[in-house]
Order: C-alpha cells, then sequence, then structure tokens
C-alpha cells in the first residue's frame, strides 16, 4: 500500500515536525471494531493524513532486525506494539522520542507486562545506523536491547527506507547539511503510532516530545481489551 500524499518539500517537513498534540480522549459515541480505543478529539480523519492513523491497518512491510540478522513483518507481531522513526546521530528530537519508548519500557518491565508490548524504533538512516552503532546507541541511551520486547529495526537500503517509511508510513525525512556541523542530519516527522496486535493503530502521536503516562494509560487499555 502506498500511503496517500507525502509532503516532499522543505517547507512542508518543517511544518510537520513542529506541529505537536497528542491525541487525547476520545469522541463519545464513536467506535470501529479494528480497534479498541475511540476515535481521538481532533479535526480531521484518518484519511485525511499521509501516515495510518486510528482504526488503520499498518502497512504491510517487512524490515531487516540487525542485530538478528532477519526480517520482521510487522503485520505478524501479535503484541500490542509502539513504532517510531528516528536516526541514531539525531540531538534534538529523536533522543525524546527514544527515551519515552525506553520509560515505558521500563515501566512495563517494573510492572510485569513486559511480555505484552513490543518496542519498535525505525531508523531511516541505514547507512550510519548499522547493527553496531544501534548497539552502541542502546548503551547510551540506556535501552534495554538485550530485552525480547526492543528491537530496533533497519531498511536495508537508504532506497529501502524512502519506500517503505517516507511512501508507505507517511513519515517524511529530508537530508540537511548544517554548515556549522560536520556531518549530514535530518529534517523528520515526528510521529509515534501504538498499533494493536492485528496490526491496526490505536494512537498516532504526533508530537515531538509524546507524554509517556498517556501512551503507559492507552496501551494498558488495549493490553486488557
Amino acid at each position: 500500500m502506498r500511503r496517500r500524499t507525502v509532503l516532499k518539500s522543505t517547507g512542508a517537513v518543517g511544518t510537520i515536525v513542529g506541529v505537536a498534540g497528542c491525541l487525547g480522549g476520545g469522541r463519545s459515541g464513536d467506535s470501529n471494531p479494528d480497534v479498541v480505543l475511540e476515535e481521538p478529539d481532533r479535526e480531521f480523519e484518518s484519511s485525511d493524513v499521509p501516515y495510518p492513523a486510528w482504526g488503520e491497518q499498518i502497512p504491510d512491510v517487512s524490515i531487516s532486525v540487525p542485530a538478528d540478522s532477519e526480517d520482521i513483518r510487522l503485520r505478524d507481531v501479535e503484541t500490542p506494539a509502539l513504532l517510531t522513526f528516528f536516526y541514531s546521530h539525531c540531538q534534538t528530537v529523536c533522543p525524546v522520542l527514544i527515551s519515552t519508548q525506553r520509560n515505558i519500557q521500563s515501566h512495563a518491565q517494573n510492572n510485569g507486562y513486559a511480555d505484552a508490548v513490543r518496542f519498535l524504533p525505525i531508523t531511516f538512516d541505514p547507512d550510519r545506523d548499522t547493527a553496531d552503532r544501534l548497539g552502541a546507541y542502546a548503551d547510551e541511551m540506556n535501552v534495554d536491547a538485550d530485552s525480547d520486547n526492543w528491537q530496533f529495526l533497519r531498511p536495508a537500503s537508504k532506497q529501502r527506507a524512502t519506500d517503505v517509511i517516507q511512501d508507505q508510513f507517511g513519515v517524511v525525512f529530508q537530508r540537511t547539511e548544517p554548515e556549522n556541523m560536520d556531518m549530514y542530519m535530518f529534517t523528520h516527522t515526528a510521529l509515534t503510532l501504538l498499533v494493536n496486535a492485528d496490526g491496526y493503530v490505536e494512537r498516532a502521536y504526533r508530537s515531538k516530545s509524546p507524554d509517556e503516562e498517556t501512551i503507559i494509560s492507552d496501551l494498558q487499555t488495549v493490553r486488557n481489551a
């Protein structure tokens, strides 16, 4: 499935990255048999945005797990999962997105539901985010990447990253060359998805700093359904 309109201009990327605001409580009376959570309060429909949103199924794609030298088909994940999109050299948004997932992972381990959730951060910088680099990044971010519930995912090439992350997930990323840095960076969409065991999006958190307590609460509802 190719996602709907993908905004590719730099200006569009900046606009997307700048848009914050988690989806909060649900709209009473709305329902969808494919999801547990009610439709969130918002001024648009899921079909209006380029990424998979409430009630929509995630793309049917497989992505490499570099630490295990195998591929994972995302729709085959049989527990609720948190997906986000990042690159490890990011110094602004991505550390916050990964830290949020790490904190939820710690909450899961400390509260007895570590086996009931998966954490699947997907890099869009496969050139630099090798298996060794992602292992070092896990240590840097204090992530328990040895746990069965955490797997960094890495498309096999830059073209594959574009095909999967940008064209199918609708997550825009664009390489930049900052004058004050000796390496390239990216502007990109900030997005975290809570996906149920059937592969449907329960919540799309469009925030550079998603609220972990909200995600934990939403995740609990999905886990207990």
